[in-house]
């Protein structure tokens, strides 16, 4: 796939089954990753993968954050145990800022989402299917010590990864005089 069809063409696949990528397409993913913009070289991310029975492991830990309301439904509950269910796996990035003088944690976290993003163009680029998620769960503190985050670390997004069911479908044109202005005007 060449490089401007990749960037103009990826879109987001909810739908996904086995297979997972493979270890030396995940290879290829996490290299990817780690070429985004970075200031100083600090590096403020790093990735959990999760599959198999961890799946079922990080549905439970969905399902106790959520038992903290007292006012939670079971169907929520149930919900929540099968929302990591939907690929074959995920992949948790973190942002992990570090103090530095000159880089302040915006762009930390900026460098972070830029990571994540090469992760879903690597993961086009080989037809793997892929989709940035978020939710209450990746702004959930319990959530984030049960996959044992630090203080300051938060998680960007879960890119869940797997085979599209269906054929992927052909991302939207979007007009650029809607999202693009000259200065001054």
């Amino acid at each position: 796939m060449e490089a401007l069809e990749l960037l103009s063409g990826r879109v987001s696949v909810a739908g996904l089954c086995e297979p997972a990528p493979t270890p030396e397409q995940l290879d290829i993913m996490f290299r990817a990753a780690l070429r985004a913009p970075d200031h100083a070289l600090l590096r403020p991310w790093r990735f959990l993968t999760i599959a198999g029975e961890g799946r079922e492991r990080l549905g439970e830990l969905f399902a106790r954050a959520l038992a903290r309301d007292p006012q939670v439904q079971p169907a929520a509950l149930d919900k929540a145990r099968k929302t990591p269910l939907r690929a074959p796996l995920l992949i948790v990035v973190i942002a992990s800022p570090k103090p530095h003088p000159k880089v302040p944690e915006i762009e930390q976290l900026l460098a972070a989402g830029c990571a994540a993003h090469g992760l879903l163009l690597a993961a086009h680029a080989q037809g793997i299917g892929a989709i940035w998620r978020t939710g209450e769960f990746a702004y959930d503190s319990f959530v984030a010590r049960g996959l044992g985050l630090e203080a300051h670390e938060r998680i960007i997004g879960f890119i869940y990864a797997g085979t599209p069911e269906v054929g992927l479908r052909t991302a939207p044109a979007l007009e650029r005089a809607n999202f693009v202005g000259a200065w001054p005007q």
